[in-house]
């Protein structure tokens, strides 16, 4: 008899955690009204005013941030791709060089983590990135790397394309 009630009861307990778990998740997403049938009140603002230690460091107008660029892989146009840690550039980075649609698509070989990204007319890369160039600016260089290091890294692939024979 003690072990169909403590049977029993682990059931009630199990079941009663279950209810306020699902309640804790399902609960506030429903608007069941407040229990007394009023309206709640408005939730007041909880920053009425700027807080004046607040320093915004970046501001990104709303023009900014909608404007279309145009691309041009023919011309003389780049895509420089920042790979930042932990953000998915991995998989991001990959997928440039894998799986866009391209007139000329990147050259992958089996074994090889670099691909070639030519552009449709010439020999030369459209994209800049760890799976096209591989760590040519150093291992996960920063935009101040970047800006720097790019220009340069450029030139010596693109002169040096230029000297050898086709």
């Amino acid at each position: 008899m003690v072990e169909r009630t403590g049977k029993f009861l682990l059931i009630v307990a199990v079941s009663v955690c279950f209810m306020l778990i699902l309640y804790q998740y399902v609960g506030p997403g429903l608007s069941l009204g407040s229990p007394s049938g009023r309206p709640y009140p408005e939730e007041p603002d909880l920053f009425p005013t700027p807080d004046p230690h607040y320093v915004k460091k970046y501001y990104f107008p709303v023009r900014e941030l909608e404007r279309e660029l145009a691309f041009d892989m023919k011309g003389e146009d780049v895509i420089v791709f920042l790979h930042i840690q932990k953000t998915g550039g991995t998989t991001f980075g990959r997928h440039l060089v894998q799986n866009v649609r391209l007139e000329v698509p990147c050259d992958c070989r089996p074994g090889q983590k670099k691909c070639t990204c030519y552009r449709p007319n010439r020999r030369e890369t459209w994209l800049f990135s760890r799976f096209s160039t591989g760590w040519s600016c150093g291992l996960h260089a920063d935009w101040t790397e970047l800006t720097n290091c790019v220009p340069g890294v450029l030139d010596r692939r693109e002169s040096a394309a230029a000297k050898a024979p086709r």
